[in-house]
């Protein structure tokens, strides 16, 4: 019996036994009156369970079960808890039904922190994503994997050295089922790794009228190193992620099979997922597809979104060991080693199997998560479509949100209710209606952001006290660290800094003068306070010298107090500092923050960005909803960090602490309610999760369903064609050639026409396969460059840029066909003008998507 667990549980009242469904819905992770039914039964032990509500109801005390049964006012919030999940989750069933189906699947899911199946973002903007198709009613079903262990849990010496502590977690107190079959048997599946058939079972979380099926591999059918692939999240070696992934992409779409589920559309939150890219190919060369055919139908099926704005973070596998992993799957393909392996090779780096580049083979709709990171991952990805220039390929964008019911404070949404009644949050993409909050008293407005500061720092000092009880250090120690940390007196300007701790992040960028940083911080009549919080990947050595900084720099006398350190960075303290510090700092190497979703969550909560003008941010401001700080354009490192720093310690003095330290009207600061409520009101209808659902369905599901419908009919006949046509395009471009046939004058009056001849050299070509465009490209006057949509025949003239396609009129003598324009411009100016073709078939889904392009 020793070291043995013993667990003895209570039992739950009658009148309370629809506790287990509360805690079994993911639903409270959004519905703050379901949380606080738990919390209430024993605030301490919620506290120590991380606010499991499943743990809680196993080892709470059978004393407080039977106290809240006969508490009347606990069970009337229990029963009307019930109504509220009830009503929602009955709500959306009908239309669900009706639409196609949508599989998402992402390698992280951060639903709440008592779920630890996530490290950061990804995982966040994922759980909020199936939260929003919740919300909407949609029909969806999410995929990944169940982690045994998930990301660590940090802790923080006095030097500032990390400790990464991974802590085992039962399946009975995570917020998720065994899935299974009509039969009652565990739903499993195999997937041939390596030689060997590996199984994987399947759990179900319920993400309040979203289903999130999650794969584990720790069955008892599995070698020892098999059992171990689903125990860490992004842990061991290239050959324990690859088998994840395989796990993932493979095991995941074969699970969605054995539930009988047929998704329209699949959508792949990273290119962790691509691996299904080749399940799904696999599935149609046993219909009986060609193989060339069956990757077009599959990539016209598939959307694609990469968060990664660099090369390195794109996972990448030598040759050697996805052929040792995938041998038998290779052989049941029935296709050549290279021709496998060329699915996923970078002409950048041809040795590797990547899996970005898997994606973009296998998913003809690929976008990134802002429009600055549409635009560096059409440059990333360039040589994908090597002849095609980056801001014309096929890659495009979605900017991030947020689910606001899980990051808005309670205390707002009480607000809100008040003020603007409950219909808010059906109205979450109405700019109009948020304008509303402009005609809400400041008075009234403040004193809801102090008290929900107040809540804020009540929550850091206990989680400060907590921390020094554990580490044993003296109570004078924290009482100098909280000084100025006083939910009494929240006057204290606070700056809130939290993310994971990578070196791009640049936590350290205002301790770039230090001196000129300690005076600010120690300004009598306009004190500030920095609160940091994040983790730094274990293998991350720079990661972590960045943490040991600014743990040590708040451990210094010139600093203690005013610079403020908090560890284990999750989604709890993420809630809390958000919704609490007055100014939300950051400041990225741009362009490198790919989106940035912390900020968002901050703003709607009515708290002022500071930050570089990156990610979403570069969207967001409005000169008068916070702060934008133009990145430094020069070439030297240090250079721009300095000039960096500078402007963002320039802001601070210069506008931002006179506007929250305004002495000149008593209660509050005017012009910082003011821009407190535009940060609200700008950002909540166009940075919802909502809306973001709402584009991908519009933009990418739907014409992705609608594309394979058409290459899917008559069996596949569309595929067949259109795959059989890129082959002959692709033998035969590289001989194709155009030159002009005629000059144009430098100057054309306006009302003259335009003609122009082109003879093109086809080689074996005919003129339908190719489109030949004239574009002329505004030089003056300059206006907006952002291209129009393709002209049809004639010419269009649109934001400086007009394009005219030439038709064929003649085949010449040395076969070759020509090709005039005859248009006439509709606008004045000078253009720099080009010629252009490139293979066009109405199967296509991008009119550039071979890659193949030539100029004059």
């Amino acid at each position: 019996m020793r070291n043995t667990l013993l667990e003895v549980t209570p039992v739950i009242p009658g009148s309370l036994s629809r506790l287990p469904e509360l805690a079994g819905n993911l639903f409270f992770s959004w519905h703050r009156p379901i949380r606080a039914l738990f919390e209430d039964l024993d605030p301490e032990l919620w506290k120590q369970t991380n606010g499991n509500p499943r743990l809680m109801i196993r080892c709470v005390n059978q004393s407080a079960l039977e106290r809240c049964a006969r508490d009347a006012g606990y069970l009337e919030r229990y029963h009307a808890a019930l109504e509220t999940l009830d009503a929602y989750v009955g709500a959306g069933a009908r239309r669900a039904a009706d639409e196609p189906l949508t599989a998402y699947f992402c390698a992280e899911y951060g639903f709440h922190e008592s779920f630890p199946i996530y490290s950061g973002g990804l995982g966040v903007l994922a759980a909020d994503y199936c939260k929003a198709a919740s919300d909407e009613r949609a029909n969806f079903v999410a995929v990944g994997l169940l982690y045994e262990q998930g990301y660590f849990t940090q802790t923080v010496d006095n030097d500032g050295i990390q400790q990464a502590e991974y802590r085992e977690r039962d399946p009975r107190d995570l917020p998720v089922e065994p899935v299974r079959t009509a039969a009652g048997d565990w739903l499993k599946v195999s997937v041939r790794i390596a030689g060997r058939d590996v199984v994987a079972r399947a759990w179900k979380a319920q993400a309040g009228r979203a289903a999130v099926y999650l794969l584990d591999t720790n069955c008892a059918e599995n070698a020892p190193s098999d059992r171990d692939i689903t125990h860490r999240l992004y842990g061991g070696d290239d050959s324990t992620r690859i088998r994840q992934e395989m796990i993932l992409g493979i095991g995941g779409v074969r699970a969605l099979r054995v539930l009988g589920l047929a998704p329209a559309v699949w959508h792949l939150n990273e290119g962790h997922a691509a691996f299904l890219i080749l399940e799904l190919l696999r599935e149609h060369l046993a219909a009986g597809l060609p193989f060339n055919a069956a990757l077009e139908a599959v990539a016209a099926d598939c959307v694609f979104t990469t968060h990664t704005p660099v090369v390195a973070g794109h996972d990448a596998f030598g040759h050697e060991l996805v052929v040792a992993h995938f041998g038998d799957f290779i052989r049941e393909l029935g296709v050549p080693v290279e021709r496998f392996l060329d699915l996923a090779r970078a002409p950048s780096a041809p040795h590797l199997f990547n899996m970005t580049r898997l994606a973009l083979n296998g998913a003809r709709h690929v976008n990134g998560v802002s429009r600055i990171h549409g635009h560096v991952s059409a440059r990333l990805c360039a040589d994908e479509w090597p002849e095609v220039r980056p801001e014309d390929n096929p890659v495009g964008y979605v900017t991030n949100g947020v689910h606001v019911p899980t990051f808005l404070h309670q205390r707002w949404t009480d607000f809100l209710d008040r003020e603007l009644g409950v219909e808010w949050r059906e109205r979450l993409r109405d700019p109009e209606f948020w304008g509303g909050l402009e005609r809400i008293p400041h008075e009234r407005y403040w004193a809801t952001a102090q008290d929900v500061k107040s809540r804020m720092l009540a929550a850091v000092r206990e989680r400060l006290q907590r921390e020094y009880e554990r580490k044993g250090l003296a109570p004078a120690q924290l009482r100098h660290v909280t000084r100025f940390l006083d939910p009494l007196r929240p006057g204290v300007l606070t700056i809130g800094f939290a993310r994971r701790f990578a070196t791009y992040k640049r936590a350290t960028l205002l301790m770039h003068d230090r001196a000129r940083l300690a005076r600010l911080l120690h300004d009598p009549e306009r004190p500030v306070v920095l609160l940091f919080a994040g983790k730094a990947h274990p293998a991350d050595e720079p990661a972590k010298q960045v943490l040991r900084e600014i743990r040590q720099l708040m451990m210094s006398p010139e600093f203690v107090g005013r610079v403020v350190f908090l560890e284990d960075y999750d989604l709890q303290l993420a809630r809390s500092m958000i919704s609490g510090v007055d100014v939300w700092l950051n400041n990225p190497i741009a362009p490198l923050e790919a989106s940035g979703t912390s900020g968002i969550k901050a703003a709607i909560n009515g708290r002022l960005n500071l930050s570089i003008l990156d990610g979403w941010w570069a969207e967001g401001w409005m000169q008068d909803n916070g702060w934008g700080i133009p990145p430094a354009n020069v070439a030297d490192p240090e250079r721009r960090d300095a000039l960096e720093a500078d402007m963002i310690l320039d802001t601070l003095v210069e506008e931002v602490l006179p506007l929250y330290y305004d002495k000149a009207s008593p209660g509050c600061p005017p012009e910082w309610v003011r821009r407190s409520k535009r940060a609200m009101a700008t950002v909540i209808p166009r940075f919802n999760m909502r809306r973001v659902l709402f584009d991908y369905t519009r933009g990418l599901y739907q014409p992705a369903i609608a594309q394979y419908r058409r290459l899917a009919a008559e069996g596949f006949t569309g595929a067949r064609t259109l795959a059989e046509w890129k082959q002959r395009v692709r033998a035969a471009w590289p001989k194709v050639s155009l030159k002009i046939l005629n000059d144009t004058a430098r100057d054309l009056p306006r009302g003259e026409r335009l003609r122009l001849s082109v003879a093109v050299a086809l080689n074996g070509l005919s003129p339908a396969d190719v489109r030949v465009e004239f574009l002329g490209r505004r030089l003056l006057p300059r206006v907006d460059r952002t291209p129009p949509a393709l002209a049809s025949f004639g010419h269009t003239a649109a934001n400086g840029l007009w394009r005219a396609r030439l038709t064929a009129a003649e085949e010449g003598e040395r076969e070759e066909t020509v090709f005039a324009l005859d248009a006439e411009p509709q606008e004045c100016g000078q253009f720099a003008t080009e010629i252009r073709i490139y293979p066009w078939h109405e199967l296509l889904t991008h009119p550039y998507e071979l890659g193949l392009m030539k100029w004059l």
